[in-house]
């Protein structure tokens, strides 16, 4: 039982990923993409109609880790209490200024603009630094309190983490954008995503060549990493071939493995401490009791089914590209 609540938790945050990363991808782009306003709001028009349905799978995989892993949740946000807040403020502003900017015709967007821009990056970084944090080990003592030295969340390791969650978040917009954005940015997308493929293998390379030294990795975790690269890999042949569709769904994976490689890592284990001596716990200990896991199971089929069925209808009804005449969201 707790295994699969396990796997439910990393289905729900993988799919996040999977999905919200364009969003922030394209929010990173906005600037680089487009230098007139009739251009800006096709390009956020093209993630509109899924900006509010991507992050439902944010709160249902929070939701699942509150009442599924509860001695988890606790540990994991005092450890990260940085990052954590830093991702907060990002996601608040990003999504507050997607949602706002387009609420007076006759106002100035200049600043909204930014602030979607900003929020995207600090936005992507700050899951960066969280998941390399997870990789190495929170800062906790042995009694799984931090242990004391604030900026140890921000190792040379977990801001590689944070550079490489850029270049996977804009890889996976500009395939994005490639796909559902006006005709008239497609070769521009597909340009910026050839130039990001480089940055995202080194990232893939060096996190993975650095990780092996620095932790004591279960064998569980290489299909993630074999995921990862051969995403990667198809990726990069879907861009050359035009086959835009194709490399939507080639980053879209890339973007969701480090969640899997994080939650394959030291199993059985859920998380453990950087510091000599300090506190790990494992799956067992998070997991809330049986009997609570029961209950939660009678829950789970028809929230997934909604959530599933509400991203399916979405993308359905809005599978081909932005035009003149597409209603704008925002």
């Amino acid at each position: 039982m707790v295994i699969l609540w396990w796997c439910v938790l990393g289905f729900l945050t993988a799919g996040y990923f999977a999905l919200a990363g364009y969003d922030y991808g394209v929010g990173m782009l906005l600037g680089r993409l487009s230098r007139d306003e009739a251009g800006r709001r096709r390009v956020l028009g093209a993630f509109g109609p899924f900006f509010l349905a991507n992050e439902v799978w944010l709160v249902a995989a929070v939701g699942v880790l509150f009442g599924a892993f509860p001695h988890l949740e606790g540990k994991v946000f005092a450890g990260a209490y940085i990052p954590v807040v830093t991702l907060l403020l990002g996601l608040v502003t990003f999504t507050a200024a997607v949602q706002l900017r387009s609420r007076r015709p006759d106002a100035g967007r200049g600043a909204w603009t930014l602030a979607i821009t900003v929020g995207a990056w600090v936005t992507a970084v700050s899951w960066g630094v969280f998941l390399g944090n997870l990789v190495l080990g929170l800062p906790l003592d042995a009694a799984g309190k931090p242990s004391g030295d604030v900026l140890a969340v921000f190792s040379p390791y977990a801001l590689l983490w944070g550079a490489g969650f850029v270049a996977l978040f804009a890889l996976q917009g500009a395939a994005f954008l490639a796909v559902r954005a006006p005709a008239e940015f497609t070769a521009r997308a597909n340009r910026i995503a050839k130039a990001l493929l480089a940055p995202a293998l080194a990232f893939l390379v060096v996190a993975v060549g650095w990780g092996a030294v620095e932790t004591t990795a279960s064998w569980s975790v290489l299909p993630a990493i074999v995921l990862a690269f051969g995403a990667l890999a198809v990726a990069a042949a879907a861009l050359r071939a035009g086959r835009h569709k194709t490399a939507l769904v080639a980053t879209m994976t890339l973007s969701a493995s480090p969640v899997l490689a994080v939650g394959t890592l030291r199993l059985p284990d859920a998380l453990v401490s950087s510091v000599d001596g300090g506190f790990s716990l494992s799956l067992t200990e998070a997991a809330t009791s049986t009997e609570m896991l029961g209950l939660l199971t009678f829950v789970l089929p028809p929230a997934l089914v909604a959530i599933a069925a509400v991203q399916w209808v979405t993308w359905r009804r809005h599978d081909t590209r932005v035009d003149q005449r597409s209603l704008l969201h925002f």
